[in-house]
């Protein structure tokens, strides 16, 4: 298969062969995708709404519910509709936008979570400096610099991947088009450019990863010479949410990159696709709102205004 012509298309794997199978997964699919819309929707109204909610944390939650909007929208719609309409074509052009839109998302969500440490680290070791440090426009400035940067290397990284030929047809082994998957479509001596640029990508992830534990050790540091409980408690209270979330985000996508060649089977590639392309962006709202008394307070406005709308 040429690589060259609009008109190409690519089949991806199918969750199941009969009629029965494809509607449950049309279904759970379903029931995940609106989960994720709702929690992160509610979130993203809850702090443009509430004017107490206008603080650099909440600043930088609202841009990561928005990132997961995108993210879980690039892949589960176009694998619901292949599994109702029964069948696993994908257009070229359609799985050049979906690798496109998945890397940027994907590393413009790490990015920010990577800001999110440091704003977590400045409030609880350098509470004094916070406003300073964290003022309105160095706010802006951060995350448009996590938007911005990864928009540009999506846009490198999807060019150099689609640049590679094609030789091993056109069938991609995952529910979406995954960048390793469609390497495994690749010539056997054309794919060392685009692994070069991964490496390079997975430095850079490391770094990232490596500030993040750092900031946590600080954090952690001071944490700990706090002198009375509930000052402790209220720090970990601020902090546990964007932990689990860091925690739970790089678990999923270090074991669905980085496990060994002799593990990886076609089932266990699509658990763990699964696990961090779609239940990430599904529990980040939820871990948020468990320990949050303010995002709880302004969920419950919103809720109670929608209900007496209603009547």
């Amino acid at each position: 298969m040429s690589n060259s012509s609009s008109g190409n298309e690519f089949l991806l794997l199918a969750f199941a062969d009969t009629w029965e199978l494809q509607l449950l997964h049309f279904s759970l699919f379903l029931a995940i995708y609106l989960a994720a819309l709702l929690g992160n929707s509610l979130t993203i109204t809850a702090i443009a709404c509430d004017h107490r909610l206008h603080t650099p944390m909440y600043f930088f939650l609202l841009n990561l519910s928005l990132l997961d909007l995108g993210f879980i929208s690039t892949t589960v719609p176009k694998s619901m509709a292949n599994s109702l309409c029964d069948t696993r074509a994908i257009s070229y052009w359609g799985c050049v936008a979906q690798v496109f839109l998945f890397v940027f998302l994907m590393s413009a969500e790490y990015s920010l979570l990577t800001v999110m440490a440091y704003d977590r680290y400045i409030a609880i070791c350098r509470p004094l400096h916070y406003g300073i440090l964290l003022d309105s426009r160095a706010c802006v400035k951060m995350a448009a610099a996590a938007w911005a940067s990864n928009f540009l290397y999506a846009l490198l990284h999807t060019g150099n991947t689609f640049s590679i030929p094609l030789c091993q047809g056109n069938v991609v082994k995952q529910f979406f088009c995954e960048i390793p998957q469609l390497l495994k479509l690749s010539c056997s001596d054309s794919y060392l450019r685009e692994a070069g640029v991964i490496v390079v990508s997975a430095c850079l992830a490391f770094g990232c990863f490596l500030f993040i534990v750092v900031s946590y050790v600080q954090i952690f540091r001071a944490v700990l010479r706090i002198p009375s409980e509930q000052g402790r408690h209220k720090a970990f209270s601020m902090c546990l949410p964007h932990l689990a979330i860091v925690s739970f985000f790089v678990s999923t996508a270090m074991s669905a990159y980085l496990k060994p060649p002799s593990m990886s089977s076609p089932a266990l590639d699509l658990t763990l696709a699964v696990l961090y392309s779609m239940l990430p962006p599904t529990v980040n709202p939820l871990i948020y709102s468990i320990r949050n008394k303010e995002l709880k307070e302004a969920l419950r406005k919103i809720l109670q205004y929608v209900q007496y709308a209603n009547q």
